[in-house]
């Protein structure tokens, strides 16, 4: 998430009550979750296991709950408790806004769209033209919608990620991160009935331009969908997924966390995909394999029963 403007360091830290050490002067940019950190970026840590994975990133600034040495033109905010901390600032910047009327009066809706009623669109919505939006659907706040969309009944865009800090030394083990992201969803792109797309943790969940998504699909927050994909039916994608470009996705797949589907894949139904997959192919199974040794694989399966009874046989 961006802030609206640069925001010194000297206030954030007096706002979490931190003690500062490092490079001071640069003012921070916005708040993201490790995976989609970019310059200017506060980050929080508060486990040595990822201690060097956050001083490598792009990060600038550190929430910690360690006073260490600081990374060359990085700053550490040092505090008891980093995640408490960055949930304040992330609930500080996007705050939770009630939502009296069915389309809010700060959103904004391009010329020729359609939206049929008992349809909502949430504070700060950005919807483009000649885009169509049918009843019951859900467009939660500060989502972006591009022109030509079609999002057809009973769709949620912009439902909070399913994301959690976890401790198991508290009476609360799972601690709610505040969902301060986004959905974008590009030009030309149609979303079936049913669908479930969550915002971001603190980046946007993307659907690329001219993707069509069928009835019933769910994906998970920070996914981020490339041009003309396809996904059939009851797809499931977990969060921090992409999806290249031209990617096939038939009924009822089934996507694992943090990987990468190539360019131009195709992953036939009631599949599980478990790890980066390379482009160009079509895969089946689950786990999955490349589809034409997996083929082999079910036609020697099903010769199992005359081979047993060969070898018994004799």
């Amino acid at each position: 998430m961006q802030f609206p403007s640069p925001v010194s360091l000297p206030w954030i830290a007096e706002f979490i009550e931190a003690k500062l050490v490092g490079n001071t002067q640069e003012p921070a940019t916005g708040i993201n979750e490790i995976h989609k950190v970019e310059k200017g970026d506060l980050v929080f840590v508060d486990h040595p296991k990822y201690y060097d994975k956050c001083f490598n990133s792009a990060a600038s600034f550190i929430i910690i709950n360690k006073e260490t040495t600081v990374p060359d033109g990085k700053a550490l905010l040092v505090v008891e408790n980093p995640f408490e901390a960055y949930c304040k600032i992330a609930n500080h910047f996007r705050p939770f806004e009630p939502a009296p009327k069915m389309i809010s009066d700060s959103a904004v809706i391009g010329e020729g769209c359609f939206i049929y009623p008992g349809a909502f669109i949430g504070p700060h919505v950005c919807i483009g033209k000649n885009t169509i939006v049918y009843p019951n659907t859900t467009i939660m706040d500060h989502c972006i919608i591009g022109d030509h969309v079609v999002i057809q009944s009973g769709t949620v865009i912009g439902s909070d990620a399913f994301y959690y800090n976890t401790k198991k030394d508290r009476d609360l083990w799972y601690k709610k991160m505040p969902s301060c992201g986004r959905v974008v969803i590009e030009d030309f792109v149609e979303i079936g009935a049913g669908c479930m797309i969550d915002r971001g943790v603190t980046h946007d969940t993307i659907i690329g331009k001219g993707s069509k998504l069928d009835n019933m699909i769910h994906i998970g927050h920070d996914t981020v969908i490339g041009k003309n994909c396809l996904l059939a039916a009851q797809v499931g994608i977990a969060g921090m997924v992409t999806l290249e470009d031209g990617v096939t996705l038939w009924g009822q797949v089934g996507v694992n966390k943090t990987l990468t589907i190539g360019e131009n894949a195709v992953i036939y139904g009631q599949s599980g995909v478990g790890g980066d997959v390379a482009g160009g192919k079509a895969y089946l199974g689950s786990p999955i394999q490349e589809a034409k040794l997996k083929s082999r694989e079910l036609v020697w399966v099903k010769r199992i029963p005359d081979l047993w009874e060969k070898v018994m046989g004799k």
